[in-house]
């Protein structure tokens, strides 16, 4: 009986495994849709190439910073990861590394957001190395690794801090430094709409992202003994739900419009908002984070519009503003038999537990968000100096970073169409 038990926790983490790393599919139709066609082939393709790197270099050195044996700051041993010993009562070494390697792929991936349509293609080689050996696996030690952060209790059962806050910041230092896109912001202050080129992929990326983040979170339960990932799925549900009617509602209210690229964002800050209480709340509580998850979206997305920082995808409103909602949730809402009974930090503050939870994913918040955006700046900056900018030059912006980084268009067809029409209309005005 032991014997399937096990099989039956490393079958449920690899399948896991299998689901966050197809959640990369959904980032790519998310990204993609979200910005304009003459990038798109691009922004689907640095995607693959930036996992293959992440990929790489977490097996190199990342995976040994977050579990090795070392200090209360960084873990130094299990480099180069090659451990294929057979489960011993528990994961095998394989799926376990296997499962971790996929959230600091989503977390490069999210960093790469405040990168669309405007980082030169060498910016993104060269930043997947540095992100996936010296920011992500710091942050993840100090929370999952035994870490300082992990001695004060702190709570994070799927990565709200872990994986999206630091995604996010380190997408908001490379939106500071790369400045906005051409033609967003006008010299009087107004901004313009740079619509994406496809909301049916955006939302067909969301509902990827929506049905991956099963795995993302239920999976962390690293077993299927006590059945308690059901739980931790009917949470991830029910915020998800109420992330997306908020935000939809919300937008409605505002603007008299039901947006689509809002609600859609709603449901991602749900999802977001969730992952770090997910196996700490109840299923009212899930709602109610999901729910204000949803309405601090909106807002968060217009702030940063007013702060002329040019965020095409909303990576730092869904993944940093509603990461932050997320972690501090749980001194909120954890109840004391997912959290004091299970020696798993504190109940929150509406459990009994005081302020001290609180207080805790405050410091974690602060620590870890400080730690990769200042890292992600300096690292940025030098590159920016080495490598005479990150940006693109103004002429390849406007051609498109399809043809000006890959020679193809991701739309061949429709953008010779478009070259010709354009070629056409120059000729008759110019002989008019």
């Amino acid at each position: 009986m032991e014997a399937v038990q096990v099989l039956m926790d490393n079958l449920w983490v690899a399948i896991g495994a299998i689901l966050v790393f197809f959640m990369l599919g959904g980032f790519i139709l998310l990204e993609a849709g979200s910005t304009r066609m003459k990038n798109a082939g691009h922004i689907a393709g640095k995607t693959i190439f930036t996992a293959g790197i992440g990929t790489l270099i977490f097996w190199a050195v990342g995976y040994g910073f977050i579990y090795g044996e070392g200090n209360a700051f960084i873990g130094l041993s299990n480099f180069f990861y090659g451990d294929a010993s057979a489960a011993d009562g528990g994961l095998t070494p394989a799926v376990d590394f296997s499962f971790q390697v996929m959230f600091a792929l989503v977390s490069l991936t999210i960093a790469f957001g405040g990168f669309a349509e405007r980082a030169k293609l060498s910016v993104y080689v060269i930043f997947a190395v540095l992100f996936s050996a010296f920011i992500y696996p710091v942050v993840a030690h100090w929370i999952w690794g035994g870490g300082w952060l992990a001695e004060h209790g702190k709570q994070d059962f799927a990565g709200s801090t872990v994986v999206h806050l630091t995604g996010a910041m380190a997408a908001l230092a490379a939106t500071m430094i790369l400045k906005p896109r051409i033609g967003k912001y006008n010299k009087d202050g107004s901004s313009n709409v740079l619509a994406g080129h496809n909301q049916v992929y955006t939302t067909l990326g969301v509902l990827i992202l929506w049905v991956g983040w099963f795995g993302f979170n239920g999976a962390s339960t690293f077993g299927v003994a006590d059945g308690f990932l059901g739980f931790v799925i009917l949470n991830t549900q029910l915020a998800a739900a109420a992330g997306a009617v908020a935000a939809m509602f919300t937008a409605w209210a505002k603007t008299g419009k039901a947006d689509v690229p809002t609600t859609l964002n709603g449901a991602l800050a749900g999802l977001v908002a969730i992952t770090a209480s997910c196996g700490f709340v109840a299923p009212w509580a899930a709602v109610v984070i999901g729910l204000i998850g949803g309405i601090m979206v909106v807002f968060s997305m217009q702030l940063f519009e007013r702060m002329k920082i040019d965020d095409p995808i909303a990576a730092l409103s869904v993944h940093g503003t509603v990461g932050v909602w997320g972690t501090l949730s749980n001194g909120l809402f954890a109840l004391p038999a997912l959290s004091t009974d299970i020696d798993w930090g504190q109940a929150g503050l509406f459990y009994g537990g005081g302020f001290t939870q609180l207080g805790v994913q405050a410091l974690g918040v602060a620590a870890s968000g400080i730690y990769a955006f200042v890292v992600a700046f300096i690292i940025l900056k030098i590159m920016d100096k080495v490598m005479g900018g990150l940006r693109v030059t103004e002429e390849e912006e406007i051609m498109g970073l399809d043809i000006s980084e890959h020679g193809s268009y991701g739309y061949p067809e429709q953008m010779a169409l478009e070259e010709v029409k354009l070629t056409t209309a120059a000729t008759k005005e110019k002989f008019s």
